[in-house]
């Protein structure tokens, strides 16, 4: 009897183990997390590394693979991980944000199961706890197609990551303790090219051959220009969508945005400059890096090409012309069972609109009049335990109010599973914006000046928007997307200016599904890690 129980059990795992592996294999990654000296801009500055690195280590996955992150913090603060772009379905559980997580303690560790669910493309992760992001703690993910699905160019001779951004000397917490007396955040000291300032990094290609770059703005205050002198920029992929294969002389990449582009090596044996600067900034910030031919004798030379600093019309025509390519194979959304977004009716419309308002004397930042604030609890934990207190759903109206007042406020928006929506972003600032949803890819259908009215639709794209999870509003202008509300959970809503986050401008969005069936969501994480109200319960037996 018990050989026979033995032969059964030994079956089973074996059915399961080849099922689980030959579908959807598992990869392994371990992350210590720890304090260390850098010098990104020459200065020594405690910053945050992963397995000693800054940037941390690329994680890279295949469509559907399943990810076991193993994070050990030996900071002496709390810290948590995010998973810029990772639509983490039917899985909020994963997100890494202080609005579904317990923050990781001094000395602790966390394993997130997350899987890379029908994506493919370039994101990042990032430290998303107070103002860790200053820090750096960050790193790249390239999420490759399965072997035997084609995409829509050839095999790059080499493939390049560029964390890009602006930075600071000044410590995080001292960034942060300007921020919470009320002030705001100063100008930033520079930009870095994978955690270095001028020159600091290499690219080795060799002549004739073509290579793809992976470029992320990983900063936490400035759009950004990419460019290559002397060399042309084809855009193949966008945040997980394959593009028309447009080329481009530089690109204009906004906060938390990611992008690939094809460069060949076409021009005469030497060294070239990686060069990002600064966009619709008060001051123009420029760094290099180098691109260097294998058989070069010679060094940079000439001057850092030219690229537009204050100027919003290029950019916005720059946007319009990225396309979704319809014919390229791979994992794409499928809103609703049908790839033609643009045939179904929103059921609804949401407006959101950014403000900076002066909220107790300080400095806020506002959607729908209602500056965040962070409940003691993390709003997932605080919905499936039932938790009175912690949050209301309508705490933030779906239309800016009339008048111009603004208050504190824990917002939580509601929605319906399977919902598709038009959210509009209105942006009566004079400052570009760039906003982030976790969960999801969106069609960016519009973009435009002044104020959004229905009239606004006859301008939309509703055939070949690209898909994507993070897009800019221009000052005084709107962005319009449409959104197929598919994966249950407690998503964020996030500005990715990284003050603005902080201090108010974000939220989160509540997809409900009455059926609380493993089909719609996964149960709670049995080792999830529990805090605030939810301390002592219980997560669920298996």
């Amino acid at each position: 009897m018990q050989d026979s129980k033995f032969v059964v059990y030994s079956f089973i795992a074996c059915i399961l183990f080849l099922g689980v592996n030959g579908e959807s294999p598992y990869r392994f990654f371990t992350l210590k997390v720890t304090h260390g000296d850098i010098y990104p801009l020459g200065v020594k500055q405690k910053g945050i590394l992963i397995n000693g690195q800054f940037p941390g280590p690329t994680i890279d996955a295949v469509t559907n693979d399943n990810l076991i992150i193993h994070v050990y913090n030996y900071l002496n603060v709390p810290f948590l991980i995010s998973w810029n772009g990772v639509q983490q379905r039917r899985n909020s559980w994963q997100d890494g944000v202080l609005g579904t997580n317990c923050p990781i303690r001094p000395g602790k560790n966390f394993t997130y199961v997350l899987q890379v669910k029908d994506q493919i493309g370039t994101f990042f992760y990032f430290p998303s706890l107070f103002f860790h992001k200053a820090a750096g703690g960050y790193g790249s993910i390239r999420i490759w197609s399965r072997p035997k699905i084609p995409v829509p160019f050839p095999t790059p001779a080499g493939d390049f990551t560029v964390l890009a951004g602006d930075w600071y000397k000044r410590n995080h917490y001292v960034l942060r303790r300007y921020l919470e007396s009320g002030h705001s955040l100063p100008f930033p000291d520079g930009l870095v090219i994978n955690g270095r300032g001028w020159n600091g990094y290499t690219f080795t290609v060799d002549p004739g051959r073509t290579y793809r770059f992976r470029v992320s703005n990983v900063g936490i205050s400035t759009s950004i220009n990419f460019r290559i002198q002397s060399h042309k920029l084809k855009l193949i992929e966008v945040e997980g969508s394959h593009t028309l294969q447009n080329t481009y002389h530089s690109f204009d990449i906004h906060l938390g945005q990611s992008y690939s582009f094809l460069v060949t090596a076409d021009q005469a044996p030497q060294d070239y400059y990686v060069v990002a600067s600064s966009r619709f900034a008060p001051r123009v910030l420029t760094t290099t890096a180098i691109l260097h031919y294998s058989n070069s004798r010679k060094g940079v030379s000439g001057p850092i090409p030219w690229a537009p600093t204050f100027q919003i019309a290029p950019s916005l025509m720059q946007a319009r012309s990225i396309r979704w390519n319809l014919t390229a194979s791979g994992p794409r959304p499928n809103p609703q069972g049908s790839y033609h977004y643009g045939m179904i009716t929103p059921s609804r419309t949401i407006m959101l609109a950014n403000s900076a308002p002066y909220i107790n004397g300080k400095q806020r930042y506002a959607v729908n009049g209602v500056s965040y604030v962070p409940p003691d609890t993390p709003l997932k934990l605080a919905d499936y335990f039932k938790i009175p207190g912690v949050f209301n759903l309508g705490s933030i109206p779906t239309r800016p109010p009339s008048g111009n007042n603004a208050y504190l406020q824990t917002s939580v928006m509601a929605a319906d599973f399977r919902e598709y929506v038009e959210i509009v972003f209105q942006n009566w600032e004079n400052t570009v914006q760039s906003w982030h949803i976790d969960g999801y890819s969106f069609f960016v259908v519009g973009m435009d000046g002044g104020h959004w009215t229905p009239d606004s639709r006859r301008s939309y794209n509703l055939i070949d928007a690209v898909s994507r999870c993070t897009t800019q509003v221009y000052p005084r202008s709107w962005t319009a997307i449409y959104m197929a509300l598919d994966n249950v959970g407690m998503w964020n809503i996030r500005s990715e200016n990284w003050a603005r986050q902080y201090l108010g401008q974000q939220f989160y969005l509540r997809v409900y599904s009455p059926a609380n069936s493993w089909r719609d969501e996964y149960p709670i994480p049995k080792h999830a890690l529990l805090c605030g109200r939810a301390r002592g319960r219980r997560t669920r037996p298996l």
